[in-house]
């Protein structure tokens, strides 16, 4: 036991403060006392250790575990979403969830040459590019809830075990350390959407089965299924059906021994997903079938398609939602009627997405991690959603802008129709992405810039336009003559990366009569509710995502405006730009000219369009490189609605 002992009396002038530290110590040492004659009492005698949350109610809540064998990037996130949306049309209410094995505890830190996309949630977590999989398929906003991390584990272990919460245990990998991932999964299944509890809670484990850092999360999920009871966890096998060139047929060894790996850790899969270039063969199926005890008719063959959003309607067609409602004893909370209705409104876009499209235009994507495409797959998605909604097939063009120059812009951009560029972190590829908003804004190509795509935009504006030769960044140069952009007053203030980034969702004010007004003003496809809606000043308050440090000087907002920049969306209260514009054909530009589609926005777009809900920035730049490659649409095509400018003159909001 601890004991406190009285100090010896001093007679400095420093007595005072002494005695009132050694106050303070003396009762954190009988608390402490008292905290482990607490712990002395318990019994310690069972090993089961498994937190409950209050309220929680076993055999409620229903679980779906994918996990990947062979090799990483199967498309493990693809699956369960895609099983997942077919599970909510059917009524049910779902809720995923990413296990993540690096010890960080967001992804916001990550490059994204070696981990892909950082995902922003509404909340503002950074997360893996597989939840933004997640939104879109199931047409539904997350939460810091749906993300875990090893890092956010043994954080919350490790601040457990200092606060004396295991006080008389060992804290150890099992159960503690598990014992914090089902506690944490069965808190999501009592979330659910937000609104209400979880039907079918959807895990999906990253990295591959054998992988050291992910062990611990499949050891508690088959500790989870043996806690749930049966008919509560339905296990899935992801793996991959390997064909060599030099064969020239598919071999399942590598799935086999893969599969085997997954069961020797305890689990045995209820399904088999099946990766491969090709159909996999009858044979193939057969022996995955035997080699894993799994039904036939629950080996699904998951090859390449041209897109992703065709799987959802291939997993119902070979029947995979009946069994996995039979695996988990779900038939009976199935609503036709509202499955009825969604298959029809999900049709709408599915027909829209595999339908010949007689207007092809080419959209170049220039940024600087062009190399690692996962990085923009939010934007790669974005677009695919317009191209579905407007029958326009969009030919995405990547380009790396590190080695374009004010002198081979032209070259580099040649052949294009419409110009995005996207965001980015560091001064590496900038004064290329300067040189394609210089191209596009003197040439009149349609353009749509993002985050950082926004700021070069003024950047180059500054210079070319306004004259500011020294026109920049400081967070690329701190002594350029004029910071157009820089961090505002109050965040300087702040110390350290995080303090200063505007993350997650925000409101944007749209201001009236602009391009932003038209695009955010117009109805979403099928009646769905849009990113915007009119606020109590009069204007449309849109919520969009954020993630960035940097900000338009507010000290040059007047003059930019001055010479012919529209900011035309702000920030509610502080002076803050996030949407610019140029004017389009006909609205008092000089001469009656103007530029057909010039828009950039400091937040991220691509993290708010849905397939049912397009983004409408991604729908303006689409419709208006379409226009103007191949003219005019019919008046009561969705291409017309979402063309401002129609026959030289620019569409009332």
């Amino acid at each position: 036991m601890l004991e406190a002992h009285a100090p010896e009396p001093r007679s400095d002038a420093g007595a005072d403060s002494e005695h009132e530290s050694d106050r303070e110590f003396g009762q954190a040492a009988r608390g402490a006392e008292s905290l482990l004659s607490r712990q002395a009492d318990r019994s310690t005698d069972t090993e089961f250790f498994s937190p409950m949350p209050e309220g929680y109610r076993r055999g409620r809540h229903k679980y779906v575990a994918v996990f990947g064998t062979v090799m990483s990037g199967l498309g493990k996130g693809i699956f369960a979403s895609s099983v997942a949306k077919l599970l909510k049309d059917k009524g049910l209410v779902v809720a995923p969830i990413k296990l993540e094995g690096y010890l960080n505890i967001d992804a916001g830190t990550l490059n994204p040459f070696r981990h892909g996309e950082v995902f922003v949630l509404d909340d503002g977590t950074e997360c893996d590019m597989d939840l933004g999989t997640y939104e879109r398929l199931l047409d539904q906003d997350l939460s810091r809830m749906n993300f875990m991390t090893s890092g956010q584990v043994f954080s919350t272990i490790v601040d457990r075990e200092r606060h004396g919460a295991y006080l008389g245990r060992d804290v150890q990998w099992i159960p503690h350390v598990t014992g914090e991932v089902k506690r944490r999964l069965r808190e999501l299944a009592m979330y659910g959407d937000g609104e209400r509890p979880a039907d079918v809670v959807f895990v999906e484990v990253g990295g591959t089965v054998g992988d050291y850092e992910n062990g611990f999360y499949i050891e508690a999920l088959r500790e989870l299924a043996f806690e749930e009871g049966e008919d509560s966890v339905c296990f899935v096998a992801l793996t991959y059906i390997i064909k060599p060139q030099t064969l020239g047929e598919q071999k399942s060894k590598a799935a086999q021994l893969g599969i085997k790996r997954l069961m020797e850790a305890g689990i045995q899969p209820h399904m088999i997903a099946c990766r491969a270039t090709d159909p996999i063969t009858e044979p193939v199926r057969q022996k995955i079938a035997m080699f894993s005890n799994v039904p036939l008719r629950r080996v699904f063959s998951m090859h390449d398609r041209p897109s992703v959003y065709t799987i959802p309607d291939d997993m119902r067609l070979a029947g995979l939602d009946r069994e996995i409602l039979s695996t988990l004893d779900l038939h009976d909370r199935v609503d036709t009627s509202i499955e009825d209705r969604r298959r029809r409104e999900w049709a709408v876009f599915h027909d829209g997405l595999v339908r010949p499209k007689k207007r092809r235009v080419a959209i170049g994507l220039t940024g600087k991690y062009v190399a690692m495409r996962d990085a923009y797959a939010s934007i790669d998605k974005a677009i695919e959603h317009c191209s579905a909604h407007l029958g326009v097939d969009v030919d995405l063009r990547w380009i790396e802008t590190t080695d374009i120059t004010p002198a081979n812009a032209g070259a580099r951009l040649e052949g294009l129709d419409g110009v995005i560029v996207p965001g980015g972190f560091g001064s590496r590829g900038v004064e290329g992405k300067i040189a394609c908003v210089r191209h596009c804004r003197e040439r009149g190509v349609p353009y749509l810039g993002i985050c950082l795509g926004f700021q070069v935009a003024v950047i180059e504006y500054a210079r070319n336009v306004l004259g500011l030769k020294g026109a920049g960044s400081s967070e690329f140069d701190r002594r350029c003559a004029d910071a157009v952009i820089s961090e505002l007053p109050e965040q300087k203030k702040i110390e350290g990366l995080g303090g200063t980034m505007r993350l997650g969702g925000q409101e944007v004010v749209i201001s009236p009569g602009t391009l932003a007004e038209f695009l955010y003003g117009l109805p979403m496809p099928g009646n769905h509710a849009g990113l915007a809606a009119p606020g109590a000043d009069g204007a449309l308050h849109a919520r969009e995502r954020f993630r960035h440090r940097y900000e338009v000087d507010p000290e040059y907002v007047a003059r930019l405006e001055a010479a012919g920049l529209v900011f035309s969306g702000r920030h509610p209260a502080q002076p803050i730009m996030q949407v610019l514009e140029l004017p389009q054909v006909s609205e008092g530009a000089t001469g009656g000219s103007g530029h057909p589609y010039f828009i950039a926005a400091q937040f991220h777009p691509e993290l708010t369009s849905r397939p049912a809900r397009p983004q409408p920035l991604f729908m303006g730049l689409v419709a208006a490189t379409a226009v103007r490659k191949h003219g005019p649409a019919d008046a009561h095509s969705a291409l017309a609605q979402w063309s401002r400018v129609r026959n030289g003159q620019v569409q009332a909001v």
